[in-house]
């Protein structure tokens, strides 16, 4: 993707991405699914950056699909310290989401938008930037998105492989949150179930293949 190509997509110029990947659709507002990158979409092999890399998560397209039959928009938020640290760019960001893409659509499934914050407190430059909004477990990125895509946070759901995920999620004031082991998921799932509340569930599974819960909070199943 050329640089002015890249310039589209961020919306501050410096780290905040926001891509939308199929046109806007005139329905009342509806849940969404909202869904970490990074060891719940694809193999997390630890910053990833190169296309060839990326695998997807067994599990995904059947999820994806059943929100794409019930159009309900799938958006994806994914915090990437990897380009404040300066271990890759937008540019390879960029490819990466190209690919996760063509992937998907393979298996005839769609992702409505993606969402990404490059900000961190242990980044570079214009990237150093602690507690940003958009940086989970901060909302930044899941109101955007919903204000978007219309979408009515109070009935949608986040599927993250870390506490910090579920806890965007909160934050926001979705519905709730499914947690998976996938990823780095097995060393925050303490964290993760301990966020749960009267308004706020916290499902859990081995990673997406066990989202039928999930699909039946969405009304989906």
């Amino acid at each position: 993707m050329s640089k002015a190509g890249l310039e589209e997509y961020l919306l501050d110029g410096v780290g905040l991405w926001r891509q939308r990947l199929r046109p806007p659709r005139q329905r009342p507002t509806r849940p969404a699914l909202f869904l970490d990158r990074d060891g719940v979409i694809v193999e997390d092999t630890g910053y990833l950056h190169e296309p060839d890399k990326v695998v997807l998560i067994e599990g995904i397209c059947p999820l994806i699909g059943a929100c794409n039959a019930a159009d309900l928009p799938v958006l994806v938020v994914t915090n990437q310290s990897g380009i404040g640290r300066g271990f890759y760019d937008w540019g390879a960001f960029a490819a990466v989401q190209a690919r996760i893409v063509e992937l998907l659509a393979a298996e005839c499934c769609m992702l409505d938008a993606v969402f990404a914050c490059a900000y961190h407190a242990d980044a570079q430059g214009l990237y150093t930037v602690p507690d940003h909004e958009w940086r989970k477990p901060r909302p930044g990125m899941l109101v955007t998105a919903a204000a978007m895509c219309q979408a009515d946070l109070a009935r949608s759901w986040i599927v993250g492989d870390r506490a910090k995920d579920m806890a965007a999620g909160k934050a926001a004031g979705l519905a709730g949150g499914l947690h998976v082991l996938t990823g780095q998921g097995a060393g925050d799932r303490t964290a993760a179930v301990a966020l749960a509340d009267d308004t706020y569930k916290v499902l859990t599974g081995n990673s997406v293949a066990d989202c039928a819960p999930l699909l039946a909070a969405l009304g989906l199943a």
